[in-house]
């Protein structure tokens, strides 16, 4: 029975079989189905090979950027010092190394109780030598390396950026999966991709939903791409939305799921995420957002900072807390809201962290990027590698560069320049009549522009520098813009006054040598100067101290012709500022140089008369910590230390009493030197005996600020050294060292001789030894000098310490039997003023 029934199947299925034969539609139909089929799986195979090769050949190398990285210069930690474990320990991951006991090619750190061990690797910038740094109560205690106790240690230098990726900046912090913390997987999982660990690279349920709703919902465009779909996206495709690329996305994420554990791939997908824009840098990659929108090391976010990060992976321009705080906080809860839907996070802890208010770290571009200073390093390097060099080679640059001083010098930037824009607002400001009613108005005008420049005075390293006031505005690096330097050019003029007691030159001048302050016409070849002090004030005769004190232009410029004007020039030019020509407008500082310029001439009085050039780069080495170039400052002799001192004595001066005092009414207190300057932009030049600093202020399009550097360019320096000086590696700032060979004295103020008991009223100068006053303070004053006046006259402004001139006081003024005469001491608002021919200083620029 069986067998018959067997038998009648088969009979049947030859009849149906030979149906289908005898049927020429059927066999066209089965004809197509198995010409798709081979098709199909024909065209899956090339596409499948076709990636499958893609995937091989973009992973087998290395998966992000081999372009030159640019990094800071290391932290040194003292004895002493205040730190902690957990900040060393933070510097250390974001410098490579690695926490716990497996090897890692930069390094590996130890918490331990009371303190942090240290065993750099054999990438690192340092020797394989291990520290062990023991803290109590916050303090440093002790630093104990293999050989025993040392007073400091270096920590890893940190990266500030690649040099280019993709045609721009990149900030990225390589990461491993065990570094991720769970809040931050789990918020990511739960608003992008939610099945990522059951699914096998593409969720189809999400797919057939994201299209219905692409279809009933016109331009509400849904992605349902997996974070698999996301990395294939990201590494091997095009960013065009098109069905093509959809379906390749889907094949080479299926590839991947086969090649990679689910692991492997969030762990890449958290290195090579885009999480927006911070000026010209892309933060790339979890661990470099935590740091850019919250200054946090990855592992200390919180629930809510792991949901504005996850958030924002949707669309971080759109959705930037910077840009868009709303937009941001909107998103970020929603995150939350899917947290608790995925059982993350409980109610509660959704409750609490969406009363979190959006905590994020100011938007300062220029806070630890410092892109003017990376311009200017790769355009150093560039003389030495070539394109493919930085670009494709690994290269590790090592640069001068203090993130902590830089972060001081931007924020120290974006205070002062409001004190600048509130002046030029006030300047702009007018009461208008229009119509019946009087209405206030502001003109239009350039926007004012700033620079500043900070370096270490002993070996020339720059260790902040800004260029602008937004990089990503405008990427003119006012650093390197030449600009007329006015007034803090002067201090080269009287150093080269001062040089004539080292040369033998005639005549010899001190701080208290008396020189002529009142108008006067300037010829050399065919031409005449003509300059003019503030608001036309003159003073008639001053010591050299107080009228580079008050910067008085007349007296500068007849300083300059008494020494030479060849000398100043040549001295000018020894010190870095080339493009001065020995003319009398050389000494009010009419010929231009950068602000780097003048940070490098100005180390000569901040380092002993030794010019140091500006150096940003230490070293370059190669991707496995080889060395291939060092950097080394180049130093020039310029000027005998002796004359710096006594410069360096006369600047002090200049901060203390004279036009820089502004600074000491800012809060700045320690011992420093500095010079105002004033042409059509402001500046000001200061150092301390381990910080010099220049910053100027102007427009781009060289129109008068009308504001001196004393109301721009000081305010910023000072807020900027505040900062500076209160960071430990700066705070030391003391007294200026002096060389043998020259001379304090207390001198008198009214009379310039040595001080006695008798003449109290006193100030410090320093001399080069045999140039000081002999007599004192209480000699001399009978029958001849009450005729001839001469240093005894007690109305002169002779020292840096006078307050500018009363004009109602100087009215009063005491002549000597000469003087009433013959009118020797005619009365400065009296005199006729000079002709104005062909040159003239212009009597509104504000004092200098």
């Amino acid at each position: 029975m069986a067998t018959q029934k067997a038998s009648g199947k088969k009979g049947r299925m030859r009849r149906f079989v030979g149906w289908l034969g005898r049927d020429p539609l059927v066999r066209g139909a089965l004809l197509i189905v198995v010409l798709a089929t081979v098709t199909g799986l024909g065209i899956f195979s090339y596409f499948y090979i076709k990636y499958d090769r893609m995937i091989e050949q973009r992973f087998r190398g290395p998966l992000f950027s081999n372009a030159a990285r640019i990094y800071a210069q290391p932290r040194t930690l003292h004895a002493g010092e205040r730190s902690s474990a957990k900040e060393i320990a933070t510097q250390l991951r974001r410098a490579g190394y690695s926490e716990g006991g497996a090897d890692a090619p930069m390094g590996t750190f130890h918490l331990l109780s009371g303190g942090i061990e240290i065993q750099p690797g054999p990438q690192s910038y340092h020797a394989p030598e291990k520290a062990t740094i023991r803290i109590r109560d916050g303090v440093i205690e002790s630093i104990a390396g293999p050989s025993g106790e040392l007073s400091a240690y270096e920590l890893e230098p940190v990266a500030v950026t690649s040099l280019s990726e993709s045609g721009q900046r990149a900030k990225r912090q390589l990461i491993h999966y065990q570094d991720i913390p769970k809040v931050l997987v789990d918020a990511v999982l739960a608003i992008e991709d939610r099945r990522f660990f059951q699914h096998s690279g593409v969720n189809y349920l999400r797919l057939v939903e994201a299209a219905w709703i692409d279809v009933t919902h016109s331009g509400h465009r849904q992605g349902g791409s997996t974070i698999t779909m996301q990395l294939s996206r990201a590494f091997l495709l095009t960013p065009e939305k098109t069905i093509k690329r959809k379906l390749a996305e889907m094949q080479i994420a299926l590839i991947l799921e086969q090649k990679f554990s689910k692991e492997q791939i969030f762990e890449l997908y958290a290195n090579r995420v885009d999480l927006g824009q911070r000026g010209s840098f892309t933060i790339s990659g979890f661990a470099e957002g935590a740091r850019a929108y919250f200054n946090k090391d990855l592992k200390d976010l919180t629930i809510a900072d792991a949901a504005l990060i996850a958030g924002l992976i949707q669309a971080p321009s759109a959705l930037s807390p910077y840009r868009h705080p709303d937009r941001a906080l909107e998103r970020r809860n929603l995150v939350i809201e899917s947290m608790v839907e995925t059982h993350a996070i409980t109610r509660a802890e959704a409750d609490k962290a969406k009363a979190t208010p959006l905590r994020i770290a100011p938007p300062n571009v220029e806070s630890s990027d410092a892109p003017y200073f990376v311009d200017m390093v790769r355009d150093t390097l560039l003389a030495k590698f070539s394109e493919h060099d930085l670009n494709d080679e690994a290269l590790r640059v090592y640069t001068t560069l203090d993130p902590d001083l830089q972060r001081a010098a931007a924020a120290a930037v974006e205070a002062g320049i409001k004190i600048t824009d509130d002046q030029v607002k006030a300047q702009r400001t007018h009461r208008v009549k229009v119509g019946k009613k009087i209405e206030t108005q502001v003109a239009e005008g350039p926007q004012a522009q700033v620079a500043l420049v900070a370096i270490d005075p002993h070996t020339g390293e720059v260790l902040a520098l800004v260029g602008g006031r937004n990089y990503g505005t405008s990427q003119l690096n006012h650093a390197l813009a030449k600009r007329p330097t006015g007034s803090i050019f002067k201090p080269f003029v009287y150093a080269a006054a001062m040089n004539n007691a080292i040369s033998g030159a005639e005549p010899v001048f001190t701080p208290v040598s008396m020189i002529d302050d009142s108008p006067t016409t300037f010829s050399y070849g065919d031409q005449i100067y003509e300059p003019r002090n503030y608001k036309e004030e003159y003073h008639g005769q001053v010591t050299i101290r107080y009228a580079l004190a008050m910067s008085l232009n007349n007296a500068t410029v007849k300083l300059a012709e008494a020494v030479g004007y060849d000398k100043v020039a040549d001295l000018a030019k020894a010190a870095g500022i080339v493009s001065v020509h020995a003319t009398p407008a050389m000494a009010l500082g009419s010929y231009d140089a950068t602000p780097v310029d003048m940070a490098g001439a100005y180390t000569v009085f901040a380092n002993g008369g030794i010019r140091l050039h500006p150096n940003m780069i230490a070293s370059v080495r190669n991707a496995t910590g080889d060395v291939l170039q060092n950097y080394s400052v180049t130093r020039t002799t310029v000027l005998d230390p002796r004359v710096v001192a006594v410069m360096t004595n006369m600047l002090e001066g200049v901060m203390n009493n004279g036009t820089a005092a502004g600074v000491r009414s800012r809060g700045f207190t320690l011992p420093a030197a500095g010079k105002t300057g004033s042409s059509h932009d402001g500046w000001f030049a200061g150092y301390t005996n381990n910080l010099l600093c220049i910053v100027w202020v102007g427009y781009d399009d060289y129109s008068d600020l009308r504001l001196s550097g004393a109301q721009t360019a000081a305010p910023i320096w000072a807020e900027f050294m505040k900062r500076a000086t209160a960071l430990p590696q700066y705070q030391n700032a003391s007294a200026f060292g002096q060389p043998d060979g020259v001379v304090n004295l207390q001198l008198d103020k009214a009379t310039n001789r040595i001080a006695t008991p008798a003449c109290q009223d006193t100030f410090n100068a320093v001399f080069i030894a045999g140039t000081e006053p002999k007599e004192s303070c209480d000699q001399g004053t009978g029958f001849l000098s009450g005729i001839f006046g001469g240093h005894s006259d007690a109305s002169a402004p002779n020292s840096a310490s006078y307050s500018p001139p009363d004009p109602a006081a100087a009215a009063k003024k005491k002549k000597s039997f000469l003087g009433r005469v013959f009118g020797v001491f005619k009365d400065d608002k009296n005199a006729a003023p000079a002709s104005n021919k062909n040159q003239k200083a212009s009597p509104s620029t504000p004092p200098h």
